[in-house]
């Protein structure tokens, strides 16, 4: 079983940056693939970005050029890098932990077991 705890959130004006970090427990972190979500007020959960065991990476076309997600095994932490922040990107943002195959990655949020508390990402305009 992994814990997943987020952090990094905060409030920032429209084009500012903020680097989300998702800590995991246990040492079988490397066996999992990790993503990113988000959801806004009133709205459904949404795939953000993912990055396999293999450390290949796949990202949503809303934030593609602005996020970039990374996994250090070693610490057993992945994190999301923004940059140019929008206010459409408010939202709770979540880390999900997927225990696949070493190439698999997937931006279904129902193939992910594991998910942190959340942390709030909120752009003013």
């Amino acid at each position: 079983q992994v814990q997943l705890v987020e952090s990094g959130g905060g409030l920032v004006q429209t084009g500012g940056s903020l680097r989300l970090s998702c800590a995991a427990s246990g040492r079988t972190f490397s066996m999992y693939a990790m993503g990113w979500f988000r959801q806004a007020p009133g709205k459904e959960r949404e795939f953000v970005a993912a990055i396999s065991r293999s450390y290949v990476t796949i990202y949503a076309e809303s934030v593609k050029g602005r996020f970039t997600i990374s996994r250090d095994n070693a610490k057993n932490t992945v994190y999301l890098q923004t940059l140019s922040l929008k206010p459409e990107d408010t939202a709770v943002y979540y880390c999900a932990a997927d225990q696949t195959s070493y190439m698999s990655l997937n931006t279904d949020s129902s193939d992910y077991e594991y998910w942190g508390q959340g942390t709030q990402v909120t752009v003013s305009s």
